[in-house]
């Protein structure tokens, strides 16, 4: 199963300060059909203007992946955390017992990024927060893993989260191919942050989601120069 869902069609929330579009149901966005995909609850592609950005809020049990699509964020949690991260490098916050943290364009242009939220294995953990960079060019025609729980993982210099799942990208130049794998019981979803691609002959333009299950692989097919973004989790 391969369903596409336009960037069009996610729901929106601009606050002015903020634009957001959401993949999954969020805040007063509310659509029963796309409440999560397996373990995967939230994917917000969200714009935030320079000097501004999310004030100190809590969190619990969630697993709170950043992938910086331009600009940067500048984050400072309870844990004592401080944290810059840059346009392809990502940031992971195990929410667990609980933390409070704030997230801050202080760059002089505009920042945009993914947020996605995974669902817990285990409850009631210690929090967490750390970042790194992803240098770009690692990770052509290939998925690169950039923050993990997976077994096979281990090792791998992925960023720790705590669920059984994935969050990968890769770049793609035109006319590249990539077969990935996806085991029984899995769930993919991917959004191209930029440019336009063909999923197992679905087509998709630039932020659009493609929601994959029961599918033993899948082929990518780059239409134009690509970024893409996947998030591999169990399926229940």
């Amino acid at each position: 199963m391969i369903e596409r869902r336009p960037f069009s069609s996610l729901g929106k929330a601009n606050f002015g300060w903020l634009n957001a579009n959401h993949h999954f149901s969020f805040g007063r966005y509310m659509n029963p059909e796309r409440m999560a995909w397996g373990r995967l609850r939230v994917w917000n592609d969200d714009e935030i203007a320079p000097g501004t950005g999310f004030d100190p809020h809590p969190h619990r049990d969630m697993e709170i992946i950043t992938y910086v699509r331009e600009g940067a964020i500048t984050h400072k949690d309870s844990m004592g955390n401080e944290g810059r991260t840059e346009a392809g490098d990502v940031q992971v916050m195990s929410a667990g017992t609980g933390v409070v943290h704030a997230e801050y364009n202080l760059e002089p242009g505009r920042t945009t990024l993914f947020q996605i939220w995974i669902l817990p294995d285990r409850q009631g953990v210690k929090p967490s927060w750390g970042a790194k960079k992803f240098p770009k060019e690692k990770r052509e025609a290939g998925f690169e893993v950039l923050a993990s729980g997976r077994p096979q993982d281990a090792g791998a210099g992925a960023l720790p989260i705590n669920v059984d799942g994935a969050v990968l990208a890769t770049t793609m130049r035109k006319g590249q191919t990539l077969v990935q794998p996806l085991g029984a019981g899995r769930a993919a979803y991917l959004v191209p942050a930029r440019g336009a691609i063909t999923v197992n002959g679905t087509a998709a333009q630039a932020r659009d989601g493609i929601a994959i299950r029961d599918e033993r692989e899948f082929t990518i097919t780059a239409d134009d120069d690509a970024e893409i973004v996947m998030v591999e989790v169990a399926a229940e």
